[in-house]
């Protein structure tokens, strides 16, 4: 049976990201960031991101061994989620910044990173006027 050549897609099911200590990198998600927490198996750790599950994995294979793809956490206020997870102990990188505004809202984005050195934000859209 062939596939439809209309397949699109466009909605993730789970992200990777690669960590080398699962129990450390387990503890930084679920209890400094308290992304809420699915389950472990084996060297693994799943939690729920808003209905994509966000796997914390070893790496497989030597090629595998290198910092995630940024996450974006949606936040309603980058600027109040800079001051509660800098009171819980992340490093952020910068102050929260505008990256981008137009007629409708100001962009607002702030990096840290996570307890295996990977690159994560928060970000946030206000409404102008």
């Amino acid at each position: 049976m062939s596939a439809p050549d209309d397949l699109v897609l466009s909605r993730l099911g789970q992200i990777a990201v690669t960590v080398h200590d699962v129990d450390r990198a387990t503890a930084f998600y679920r209890d400094t960031l308290r992304v809420p927490f699915l389950f472990a198996a084996p060297n693994l750790a799943f939690f729920d991101c808003g209905g994509v599950r966000l796997m914390l994995a070893l790496p497989e294979t030597p090629e595998l061994d290198h910092p995630s793809s940024i996450l974006y956490f949606k936040v309603d206020d980058a600027r109040a989620a800079f001051e509660v997870l800098s009171a819980r102990g992340v490093q952020f990188e910068g102050e929260p910044l505008v990256v981008h505004r137009d007629e409708r809202h100001e962009l607002w984005m702030a990096s840290f990173r996570d307890s295996e050195d990977n690159l994560l934000a928060v970000m946030s859209e206000t409404p102008i006027g």
